[in-house]
């Protein structure tokens, strides 16, 4: 697990280098435009865009495991949601039906239904990588001084910074919970049945949060005592100026999300039909 959680990671790469600013406002535009689209083709290329964004980042896949199963268990949830509630929101959509087979009652895949699914699996496989990468190439002090540069109150900004801050804590705090629950018996493996994993995870659980709530209280005290939030603004040691790869970063983005719903509604709707 110690490798699973998403943290920082200092690496020399051309996605480290960029601004935590730069890197917040290429996430906000990508996932707006790769919500809005439902064109396979815009979509396909914003794919390649963002996996060869990951590339040039040099970031690990131990670094971002465990979240990205996480992710992929609801993805997968989602769509077996998807078409038991709606199984012909496809043929609906695209006005067109080509029945593969029946399945039972009102259950029939439809070419429709898959295409139409998979261009939501397109969705997530866009914003998702940029997302991971955000998290995973931004420092958190860097982002919150990014967030407050884009407006947001610096206290907040702040509170944002603690809890990326945070999540290695809660994980070393949970293994070492763990290792002294393990050596008194409590066993969490897949020896144990699944049940009684859940509870004994459960009794892992409850001292954990008791410590995190001891240390929050303490970080907030000692905040105070520091005269936090007196002043209306305040000064970031890790806030960086715009270099001339912040400013090609942005106009590509700039010019991905406007080519996109351009092309997404060139036509009057977000839908391409291959039927």
């Amino acid at each position: 697990m110690k490798a699973g959680m998403l943290k920082f990671t200092h690496q020399d790469s051309p996605v480290h280098r960029l601004t935590g600013a730069t890197k917040l406002i290429f996430f906000a535009l990508w996932s707006v435009a790769g919500m809005i689209t439902y064109d396979t083709r815009c979509l396909l290329a914003m794919l390649l865009c963002s996996l060869l964004a990951f590339r040039i980042s040099k970031v690990r896949f131990q670094d971002y495991a465990f979240v990205l199963y996480f992710i992929l268990f609801f993805f997968l949830l989602n769509h077996i949601a998807i078409f038991i509630f709606s199984p012909l929101e496809g043929t609906r959509i695209y006005g067109a039906r080509h029945d593969l087979f029946h399945l039972a009652g009102r259950y029939t895949v439809t070419a429709e239904q898959l295409f139409y699914q998979f261009n939501i699996a397109l969705k997530y496989a866009v914003v998702i990588p940029i997302a991971l990468l955000f998290m995973l190439t931004t420092d958190p002090s860097e982002f919150a001084a990014s967030l407050n540069r884009i407006g947001v109150n610096y206290k907040i900004a702040y509170s944002v910074s603690l809890a990326l801050r945070y999540i290695p804590d809660i994980q070393r705090d949970y293994e070492n919970i763990s290792f002294s629950a393990q050596a008194r018996g409590i066993d969490i493996s897949r020896k144990e049945k699944l049940p009684r994993r859940v509870k004994n995870i459960v009794l892992i659980l409850m001292p954990l949060i008791l410590a995190s709530i001891e240390r929050i209280e303490k970080i907030s005290t000692a905040m105070e005592l520091r005269g936090f939030g007196a002043s209306r603004k305040r000064t970031w040691y890790r806030a960086r100026p715009f270099s001339r790869n912040d400013y090609i970063a942005l106009a590509l983005v700039a010019i991905i999300a406007v080519s996109t719903t351009v092309i997404t509604f060139y036509d009057g709707s977000r839908f391409y039909s291959i039927f």
